[in-house]
C-alpha cells in the first residue's frame, strides 16, 4: 500500500515538473504575444482618454484602470523577454502573472465594452437628434427668409456646392466617446466621421433674424453650427488662442536641424493643455512634422523609465530587450539620421527631475512640454498663457450657461457680466461655473456672485473642478514655500503687493533669511502662483537692491485658492484670519467670537472709514502680523492693538485719494514686541515727549506719507525712542525738504533709503556720525545737489546709490577715506563732470554702475583699484510710475 502512494506522489511530481518545464519554455514566447496585443491596444485606450472627449467619472475610472493593467502587462512582457531561462523560479513567477493579466484584460473587454458601446450609440443618437431639429428649424429660418427677397435662382440652394470647398470650414476629427480603431498615424487622431463639416472661428454663429438677408456664407455656416459630438465642450476662443496658437508654431518650426524644448505655462485651468491640441491638430504642424506627433499626459505617480521605454519605442521603432529600466547607448546611436522631424508633447509635467528624463537628444527632436510651471534651466522658449479678455470671457460663459454666444435677453445682463467678471479670464472657472447656474433663477445668480465676490465656493462642481484642481499646485510646495503661498491671500484683491512688506512678513512669520525668502519668491513665480513686475527677478537679485519700488500680484483665482485653503478650519482655530474684500463693516460671523480667544498667526482687516464704534473687542493672543487695508481720511485704530503681545509686523495701507490721518495713537504704548512697521499714505503725526520707546523696533519704511509736520514738531530724541532701529526707508515723501539732524544720533541705524523724494534738497551735516551705516540710497532726488563731507566718515559703508539725482554737480573731496565702499551706482547724475582725485584709494570698490560720460572718469581710477568694474547702465524710458 505505501508503494501504491509513493507511486502515485511521483507522477504527480513529474507532471508537474513537465508543466514547470514547459511554462518555463513558453515564458518568453507569450511575453513577446502578449507585448504584441498590449502594444496594439494599448495607444487605443490612449487615443480615446486623451481625445479631449469630457468622459463621465466613473468611465474615466474604468479607463485609466484597464490602462494602468496594459502597462503592468507591458512591463511583465519586457521582464519575461529579458529574463534568462535558467532562472526557472523567475520564468514561473513572470508566466503566472502573465497569465493573470491576460485573463484579467480579456474579462474587461468581455463584460466592459458593449456597454460602454450602448452607451456611446444611446448619446449620439439623442445627441443629433437634438442638431437634426436645430437644422430643420433653420432651414424654416433661411426659406422664410429667402421667400422675402424673392425667387432663388436653380443651384444657389444651400447645398448645391461640396462642403469641402467653403471657406471657413475644416473637416472635424472627433472621436467616438468610447470604443474607436487604431489610429494610423503616429499622433492619435481617429478618422471615424470622416468628412463631418463645422464652422471656424471665422464663420458666423448668430442666426440671422426672420425679414433680414443672411450673407453669402450663412446657409451652410448656421446649418452645421453645433455638428460637435456630445462631450466635446467649446471650441477654443478668443484672440488670445489665436495668437498663442501662432507663436508656438513658430518657435517649434525654427531650426530643422535643432533639438528644441519648447514650452507653454500658465496657472491651471488657463487652456494650456487646449492650445496644445489645438496646435496637434494644426495642418501646418501635422505637415511640417509628417504625422509624427506624439502626446503624452504624465501623471503625477508616473512610472518614469517605463514610460521613457515606451516612449523610445515609439520614436525610434526599435524594441527595448535586455536591460529594461534603461535605453542602451547603442541603441541612441542607431537612429537615423534621416528619419525627420517629429514632435513630443509632454503634458501635465510637474517636475523638472521628470522632465530631465524625458528630453531625448536625437537629431530632429522638437519637444513641447505643458505645464502649471516654468523650467528656466530646460525649456528657453516659454509662451506664457493669456487670460481671456472681456469679450471672449462672456463669449465661453454664455456657452457653458445658455449654450449661445451672446446673453439672452430674457436675464439681467448686468447680473451676468458681474459674475463673468468674477471668473477673471480663467476658462476653466468660465465653463465651470457657467454650467452649474445653467438654468438657475436670478437669486441663485445674486448668490454667486456675492460667494464670489468674498473668495467662496458656490458649488460642489466649483470646488471639486476648479479650487481643487488648482490646489494640485501648491501640493508640490515645501512646507514653508506653501504657507508663504497662502500668505498672500492676506492682500486685497487687484491690488499689487510691495515686495519689501512680503519679504519682510514671510522673515518675520516664518523665520527665515533674506535670501530664503527671495528663494520662495522666485520658486512661486517659476510655478506660476504669483507674477513679479517690472524685473522684479532681476532687480531684486542683487545682493544690495532695494524692495521699496517693486512689487508683485496675484490672479484673483489663486487668491481665491489661498482664501479656500485657509477657510478649511473652524475660524477661531485658523492661522489667517482675513476680510476677503473691502466692506463698511466687519463680518458679523467675527463677532460671534468677540469673546473667544482667536488663534490667528495673521490678521488682515479691509474697511473703509473706521471710528472707534465701529470695532467691537476681539481677542488674538497669538498675533504676529496685523495688517489694516483701509481706504479713508480719518482712521479709528483698533482697540484691541493695545492687547496683542506678540506682535511683530503692523501694516498699514490707505488707499484712498489721500493721506488719512490716525487716532487712538495710545496703542502704541503696548507694542514692546513690534519689529516692523509699515505705513502708506499717512499723516504721520508728531511725536510727543510721553512716547514709550519702541524697544525692539527695527525696521520702518514710510511710503507717500506726509512727514513735514511730524519732523517740525517732533520733541522726542529718536535714538530714545527708537534704540534698535537698523532700517530706515522713505519713499515718495514729497513734501520732505530737509532730513532731521535727529536721525543723525540714530546709532544703530545700518540702512538708510530715501527715493523719490523730489523736493529733498539737504542732507544733515552731521551725517558722519551713523558708524553703524552701510548701505545708504539717496537716488531719484532731484533737488539734491551736494552730499554733505561728513558722509566721507561713514568707514563701515559698503554700498552708495546716487542715481537718478539729476542736480548733484560734485562729491565730496574726500571720497576716498570710504575704505569698506564697495559699489556705487551713480547712474544719470549728469551734472557730475568730475569725480575726487582721492577717489583711487577706494581699494574695495568692486562695482560702479553710471553713464557712459562718466564711465570714462573712472578710466584713471581703474588703473590705482585692480578689481574694478565699471557697468555702463542702459537708458531706459517707462511709463511705469503712472500706473497705481
Amino acid at each position: 500500500m505505501e508503494t501504491f502512494f509513493v507511486g502515485d506522489i511521483a507522477k504527480e511530481l513529474i507532471k508537474e515538473l513537465l508543466n514547470v518545464v514547459r511554462q518555463t519554455y513558453l515564458c518568453r514566447p507569450a511575453a513577446e504575444q502578449l507585448k504584441c496585443s498590449v502594444d496594439s491596444l494599448l495607444p487605443i485606450i490612449q487615443e480615446i482618454r486623451l481625445s479631449g472627449v469630457e468622459l463621465p467619472q466613473h468611465r474615466q475610472k474604468q479607463l485609466s484602470e484597464l490602462t494602468d493593467n496594459l502597462r503592468l502587462a507591458l512591463d511583465l512582457a519586457r521582464k519575461a523577454a529579458a529574463s534568462p531561462r535558467w532562472n526557472v523560479y523567475r520564468s514561473m513567477q513572470l508566466a503566472r502573472k502573465m497569465e493573470r493579466i491576460d485573463h484579467w484584460i480579456t474579462r474587461w473587454l468581455e463584460r466592459q465594452v458593449p456597454a460602454h458601446l450602448l452607451a456611446d450609440v444611446h448619446h449620439i443618437r439623442v445627441d443629433y437628434a437634438a442638431r437634426l431639429d436645430r437644422i430643420e428649424r433653420t432651414l424654416d429660418l433661411t426659406a422664410a427668409s429667402e421667400v422675402a427677397r424673392g425667387p432663388v435662382a436653380f443651384g444657389t440652394a444651400p447645398f448645391s456646392v461640396f462642403p469641402e470647398t467653403i471657406e471657413g470650414f475644416v473637416p472635424i476629427r472627433a472621436p467616438i466617446a468610447m470604443w474607436s480603431p487604431p489610429a494610423t498615424s503616429c499622433f492619435p487622431m481617429p478618422e471615424m466621421m470622416e468628412g463631418l463639416m463645422m464652422p471656424t472661428e471665422a464663420a458666423a454663429e448668430a442666426p440671422v433674424a426672420m425679414g433680414k438677408s443672411p450673407s453669402s456664407r450663412f446657409p451652410v455656416a448656421e446649418i452645421m453650427e453645433g455638428l460637435m459630438l456630445a462631450g466635446e465642450g467649446v471650441k477654443p476662443v478668443g484672440v488670445g488662442i489665436r495668437v498663442g496658437k501662432e507663436k508656438v508654431k513658430e518657435m517649434l518650426m525654427e531650426g530643422i536641424n535643432r533639438v528644441a524644448v519648447v514650452g507653454i505655462s500658465g496657472i491651471g485651468g488657463s487652456g494650456k493643455t487646449t492650445l496644445a491640441r489645438e496646435i496637434c491638430r494644426d495642418p501646418e504642424i501635422r505637415s511640417y512634422f509628417e504625422d509624427r506627433i506624439y502626446f503624452e499626459t504624465l501623471s503625477q505617480s508616473q512610472n518614469l523609465e517605463s514610460l521613457k521605454l515606451r516612449l523610445w519605442e515609439q520614436i525610434s521603432g526599435n524594441i527595448v530587450l535586455g536591460v529594461y529600466n534603461q535605453i542602451p547607448q547603442w541603441q541612441m546611436e542607431l537612429v537615423p539620421k534621416d528619419k525627420g522631424p517629429f514632435l513630443l508633447v509632454l503634458d501635465d509635467v510637474w517636475s523638472v527631475s521628470e522632465l530631465e528624463e524625458l528630453i531625448f537628444r536625437v537629431p530632429g527632436c522638437k519637444i513641447l512640454v505643458v505645464s502649471r510651471f516654468k523650467f528656466p534651466a530646460i525649456v528657453k522658449s516659454t509662451y506664457e498663457m493669456e487670460l481671456l479678455g472681456e469679450e471672449d470671457a462672456l463669449s465661453l460663459f454664455c456657452h457653458a450657461a445658455f449654450e449661445q454666444k451672446y446673453i439672452p435677453s430674457t436675464v439681467d445682463q448686468k447680473l451676468i457680466k458681474q459674475v463673468v467678471e468674477e471668473c477673471k479670464g480663467l476658462p476653466l472657472a468660465l465653463k465651470v461655473i457657467g454650467a452649474s447656474l445653467r438654468d438657475q433663477p436670478p437669486k441663485f445668480w445674486l448668490r454667486a456672485k456675492n460667494k464670489l465676490a468674498r473668495g467662496e465656493t458656490i458649488s460642489e462642481s466649483h470646488e471639486n473642478k476648479v479650487l481643487e484642481r488648482m490646489a494640485s499646485s501648491i501640493d508640490f510646495l515645501s512646507g514653508k514655500a506653501r504657507e508663504c503661498f497662502l500668505d498672500l491671500g492676506s492682500f486685497p484683491e487687484d491690488k499689487r503687493i510691495p515686495l519689501d512688506v512680503l519679504i519682510n512678513l514671510w522673515m518675520e512669520l516664518h523665520d527665515l533669511d533674506e535670501e530664503d525668502a527671495f528663494a520662495i519668491l522666485v520658486e512661486l513665480s517659476n510655478k506660476n502662483l504669483l507674477t513679479l513686475l517690472k524685473d522684479a527677478q532681476n532687480r531684486a537679485g542683487d545682493i544690495y537692491s532695494s524692495y521699496t519700488e517693486l512689487c508683485v500680484t496675484q490672479h484673483d483665482l489663486l487668491r481665491d485658492l489661498a482664501l479656500h485653503v485657509n477657510n478649511q478650519e473652524p475660524l477661531n482655530t485658523r492661522r489667517r484670519l482675513i476680510m476677503p474684500r473691502r466692506e463698511k463693516e466687519l463680518p458679523k460671523e467675527w463677532e460671534r467670537f468677540k469673546d473667544q480667544q482667536l488663534e490667528a498667526q495673521i490678521v488682515s482687516f479691509n474697511t473703509g472709514e473706521m471710528n472707534e464704534s465701529d470695532w467691537f473687542q476681539m481677542h488674538f493672543p497669538k498675533t504676529e502680523v496685523l495688517i489694516l487695508n483701509f481706504a479713508a481720511d480719518a482712521y479709528f485704530l483698533p482697540p484691541f492693538l493695545s492687547v496683542m503681545p506678540k506682535l511683530k509686523t503692523l501694516i498699514l495701507i490707505n488707499y484712498g485719494a489721500s493721506c488719512t490721518t490716525l487716532q487712538n495713537l495710545s496703542v502704541f504704548t503696548s507694542l514692546s514686541n513690534l519689529r516692523s512697521l509699515w505705513l502708506e499714505k499717512i499723516a504721520v503725526p508728531p511725536l510727543p515727549r510721553t512716547t514709550v520707546p519702541l524697544q525692539n523696533l527695527r525696521k520702518v519704511t514710510l511710503v507717500l506719507c506726509e512727514l513735514t509736520n511730524s519732523l517740525r514738531c517732533s520733541k522726542v530724541e529718536l535714538s530714545l525712542t527708537f534704540p534698535r532701529l537698523s532700517h530706515l526707508a522713505i519713499d515718495h515723501c514729497i513734501d520732505i525738504t530737509k532730513l532731521p539732524s535727529a536721525i543723525c544720533d540714530i546709532n544703530s541705524l545700518e540702512c538708510l533709503s530715501i527715493s523719490n523724494c523730489h523736493d529733498l534738497s539737504e542732507l544733515p551735516c552731521e551725517f558722519g556720525k551713523l558708524s553703524s551705516l552701510g548701505i545708504l540710497r539717496v537716488y531719484a532726488c532731484p533737488a539734491l545737489k551736494r552730499l554733505p563731507q561728513s558722509i566721507c566718515l561713514l568707514k563701515g559703508l559698503k554700498y552708495l546709490d546716487i542715481s537718478q539725482s539729476f542736480n548733484l554737480q560734485e562729491l565730496p573731496e574726500e571720497l576716498g577715506h570710504m575704505t569698506s565702499l564697495e559699489k556705487i551706482d551713480m547712474r544719470e547724475c549728469s551734472q557730475l563732470k568730475t569725480l575726487p582725485r582721492s577717489s583711487s584709494s577706494l581699494k574695495s570698490l568692486g562695482h560702479v554702475i553710471c553713464d557712459e560720460d562718466i564711465a570714462f572718469l573712472w578710466k584713471e581710477a581703474e588703473k590705482d583699484i585692480p578689481d574694478l568694474r565699471i557697468q555702463v547702465a542702459e537708458e531706459s524710458f517707462n511709463l511705469d510710475w503712472l500706473v497705481e
